[in-house]
């Protein structure tokens, strides 16, 4: 049973710092009798809370940044994504950011019910997804451009900085990495605010079924396809589905956005692969990223090793 904790009540490091953000909130100030709080099962990267409010009609999502994630999160970046999310109706508003420590404060989504592996299976979800990050797209382009290519750079330098053990064929994939490089270079990026990180946890039904998108954190501004093949790489989609999700998004499926979705799959594969990797070296959690980046690779090794590797850089 988790417990309810009002303010001055804590009796951990975390309900401690959870106390000293919600202080921190102008909305709240004065009413630290009319406030509980308790911890909320999940996240990889923080501490979340739900806080409830004496007399406000609604409750709130506490989030609380973790030790170390600031390698790996821009948070002015994400509140600027957040924000840009609730404007066009997609995302919880946000109610406090704090620019010194990236706490924020969200309202917090009743009666929504988180999305599983499970329910991408339906053809009808997986469209509602892709309309949700066309509506995203549609939004000013984010401040920060982070690229998938700047995000594996990142992760391939911060796995050399650690010592982290990487694949013995390290070389052959970045020559093929390289080549996918040349292709969107040559070929020109377009650039919207993409969401980056399409995990099932992220997604919420309403109650009357339309979905919300929550957690902007590794947002940017990104190659607009990105979005569509990273979605596609993490819910194991066949080729005919991938189609479908193309032809959702723009209306109809062309061989180039065929091409650029499917390499943008094998950078998903490669971008998470060193992103486990580099987590190896840095936590403790009872999780084996070492063999989930392994596994990363070899998914992005198989695709690069497709006899149509070198048409799609082509189409691109």
């Amino acid at each position: 049973m988790i417990p309810i904790r009002k303010l001055g009540e804590a009796r951990t490091i975390d309900e401690t710092n959870a106390e000293a953000a919600i202080r921190k909130v102008p909305e709240w100030a004065g009413r630290e009798d009319d406030i509980s709080y308790r911890m909320m099962v999940g996240g990889l990267n923080n501490r979340n809370w739900h806080i409830s409010v004496a007399g406000d009609a609604r409750s709130y999502f506490l989030k609380v940044p973790g030790d170390g994630t600031e390698i790996f999160i821009n948070r002015a970046t994400s509140y600027e994504a957040a924000v840009a999310a609730h404007s066009v109706g997609i995302a919880p508003e946000v109610i406090f950011h704090d620019d010194a420590t990236g706490t924020e404060v969200h309202e917090f989504l009743e009666g929504h019910t988180t999305c599983t592996t499970a329910d991408f299976m339906r053809a009808d979800v997986r469209d509602q997804v892709i309309r949700l990050f066309r509506t995203l797209h549609s939004s000013p382009v984010l401040s920060q451009r982070k690229t998938i290519f700047d995000l594996i750079d990142e992760h391939l330098k911060q796995a050399a900085e650690l010592g982290s053990s990487m694949p013995e064929d390290l070389p052959w994939l970045l020559h093929h990495y390289e080549k996918i490089r040349a292709a969107f270079t040559a070929s020109g990026l377009d650039l919207v605010t993409c969401y980056n990180d399409p995990m099932p946890g992220n997604f919420l039904f309403s109650p009357s079924g339309e979905l919300k998108l929550i957690d902007y954190e590794f947002a940017s501004a990104n190659e607009r396809s990105y979005d569509i093949g990273v979605f596609a790489c993490e819910m194991f989609l066949e080729e005919d589905e991938t189609d479908a999700l193309i032809e959702t998004y723009f209306g109809k499926v062309s061989p180039q956005m065929q091409a650029r979705v499917t390499l943008c799959r094998i950078l998903a594969d490669m971008k998470w692969g060193s992103w486990a990797v580099v987590n190896r070296k840095l936590t403790d959690w009872d999780f084996d990223f070492q063999k989930y980046g392994l596994w990363k690779y070899m998914r992005g090794r198989a695709m690069m090793m497709d006899p149509r590797f070198d048409s799609w850089l082509r189409l691109v």
